[in-house]
């Protein structure tokens, strides 16, 4: 799934939701999260600091060795390898 295909699918949901928000408004959001070639995002300067950015559930960005690593949470690792 690219940039777009992300926006959509987290707009439908937020739709399913009953609170639609913008795929502008999305866009922005993952910008600020990921960053982009111009800027950086939150979680990229968060490990520039030494910092671990944890997102409950989800898992936490750390650097290993030099290199920025993603460790999977429970619920994440569960959700991917359930069979339903």
């Amino acid at each position: 799934m690219d940039k777009s295909g992300l926006v959509e699918t987290v707009a439908r949901k937020t739709a399913d939701d009953g609170a639609e928000v913008p795929p502008e408004t999305i866009g922005q959001v993952i910008d600020a999260l990921f960053g982009t070639v111009e800027r950086a995002g939150a979680i990229a300067e968060g490990l520039r600091r030494g910092e671990t950015v944890a997102l409950l559930g989800f898992g936490d960005f750390h650097i290993e060795e030099t290199q920025p690593a993603l460790r999977p949470g429970a619920a994440l690792s569960q959700y991917v390898n359930s069979t339903e």
